[in-house]
């Protein structure tokens, strides 16, 4: 078993998806996901993406991502918008509530952990 794993999307059948509809605050977002791993103890890394619209989100879990293209603004409840472009990174914590608005299709890596 190799030790380490490559980000070839080519080889992974990407999973599709939507903001549940009691989310949904503007538009039709559409995401797309490649799972690339899922290691023991609730660990996840892969590429997200989402056309243009906003929804309410609301952590659980912990993430880090990186921005790789496009533009988006996460805003905690009752805090300041963040202007998310490619190069940005940001870790979102358990607890984390508030909006996702993706103004620009938006590709993201991430990792998550349970």
């Amino acid at each position: 078993m190799s030790r380490f794993l490559s980000f070839d999307l080519s080889a992974i059948t990407p999973e599709e998806g939507a903001p549940a509809p009691d989310r949904l605050i503007s538009g039709d977002p559409r995401f797309t996901t490649w799972d690339i791993e899922e290691a023991d103890g609730g660990l996840y890394a892969g590429i997200w993406q989402s056309t243009p619209g906003k929804w309410r989100i609301s952590y659980d879990e912990w993430e880090y991502f990186h921005i790789l293209d496009g533009y988006s603004i996460v805003t905690q409840e009752g805090g300041e918008p963040i202007h998310l472009r490619a190069g940005d990174r940001l870790i979102l914590r358990p607890g984390f509530k508030g909006t996702w608005e993706v103004i620009e299709t938006t590709r993201k890596d991430y990792v998550i952990r349970l």
